[in-house]
């Protein structure tokens, strides 16, 4: 590994890992009876903290330490992002449902 790039790449890897390794230990806490992890959201994660640390180590020359930063906090921005717009869309669709009336009550 004697390029800047991959340096940054498995920084921003590592990043993510401890990102992995602190949302499954808060999901343990909260969920004390559940034990089971999601792969796909964990390889999703790591895959963008993969592409996090890739671009960081780009853009900025190829400084390892941001990658990690990145790789940590882009997949925690990302998933609160998501999190935001489901949170929205339940929103918006509970605001534009009809008010429900009542069959007894005719309208005049």
């Amino acid at each position: 590994m004697d390029h800047p790039l991959t340096y940054c790449i498995v920084a921003g890897l590592f990043g993510g890992l401890v990102r992995a390794a602190v949302g499954i230990t808060k999901y343990f806490k909260q969920n004390e009876g559940e034990r089971k992890i999601k792969f796909f959201t964990l390889f999703f994660s790591l895959f963008t903290s993969f592409i996090a640390g890739g671009v960081t180590g780009a853009l900025s020359g190829g400084d390892w330490r941001l990658a990690i930063v990145f790789g940590y906090a882009g997949t925690d921005l990302l998933e609160n992002l998501y999190k935001l717009t489901l949170k929205q869309q339940h929103l918006l669709k509970t605001l534009k449902a009809p008010e429900q009336v009542p069959n007894n009550q005719a309208n005049p």
